[in-house]
């Protein structure tokens, strides 16, 4: 029996399952991010977080679901280092969103959305994705997504936007100074999930209102800018998949019955969802 091996990637974490009939096993490994990782990068992320785990288990099949493989050229460059990594296996490249959209929505209509470290949507007819709202990256997009939420954070902070309690609290937490924050995110790699990293403090903190006017407006403007453009919208289920949008669920609840629209499921990864679809195709081919 094949030995599938199923990637989801974002640019934080990455979760692999492989798959030998009923037997799984998941492996977590780094993000890979083809916007901030070259070739090379990555297989030495692979060789040295994955490959030696997997062990006598060499994968026939990969399927490989990731950010910023939506880009023909990025997804070049990670089926480049999965074949050099594992050069006996068929494999398969395509970005997050479709991972997404098959967890959530299997064979049915729906649209799914991403809000992790990045943020993204889709409509999904049930086999492909028909409509997609653009990704701009969280320099001039990811509405909604924890680096998005993040840098209202950072800003609130370095504005002295926060009351005093606010403020003491970010202190005692991260202990940091401003220059290190914009050298962090001018100067250093992977600015995004850097930002992403300030997301706990939201978190920790709901019931403030200045952190509840952060998340719904983070939210707001990803209803606005994305679902609110399909007209599918208004008719299918909104699916919810990523650490950002599992952790305020509640308010996705609350805003989704706010402006009338059906909640559908809301899932932390898409892994299972995954697992579950593949299996599925190898029964009915």
């Amino acid at each position: 029996m094949a030995n599938i091996l199923i990637a989801d990637s974002g640019s934080t974490r990455a979760e692999w399952c492989l798959i030998n009939g009923d037997k799984k096993k998941k492996i977590v490994t780094q993000g890979i991010s083809p916007y901030f990782l070259n070739t090379i990068e990555i297989e030495q992320l692979l060789a040295k977080e994955l490959k030696n785990k997997l062990k006598e288990h060499e994968p026939d099949e990969i399927y490989y679901y990731g950010t910023g493989c939506i880009n023909p050229e990025n997804a070049k460059l990670v089926t480049k280092a999965l074949k050099t990594t594992f050069p006996k296996a068929k494999i398969t490249v395509t970005h997050d969103l479709m991972g997404a959209a098959k967890a959530l929505c299997g064979d049915q209509k729906g649209v799914a959305c991403i809000l992790g470290t990045g943020s993204n949507s889709c409509y999904y007819n049930g086999k492909k994705i028909i409509k997609n709202s653009p990704g701009l990256g969280y320099i001039l997009g990811d509405e909604g997504s924890g680096a998005y939420l993040g840098k209202k954070v950072v800003q609130y902070y370095l504005y002295n936007t926060f009351d005093p309690d606010l403020m003491d609290r970010f202190n005692a937490k991260y202990n940091t100074t401003s220059a290190e924050i914009l050298d962090a995110v001018y100067k250093q790699p992977l600015p995004n999930r850097y930002l992403a990293g300030f997301v706990p403090f939201l978190v920790e903190n709901r019931g403030h209102f200045m952190i509840e006017n952060i998340i719904e407006d983070g939210f707001n403007d990803f209803f606005f800018n994305h679902l609110y453009k399909y007209r599918e919208s208004w008719i299918m289920p909104i699916h919810f998949i990523g650490s950002v949008a599992y952790g305020f669920r509640d308010i996705l609840k609350d805003m989704c019955d706010t402006y009338e629209l059906q909640l559908g499921r809301v899932l932390k990864n898409p892994m299972d969802g995954l697992v579950k679809y593949h299996k599925q195709k190898m029964i009915t081919g």
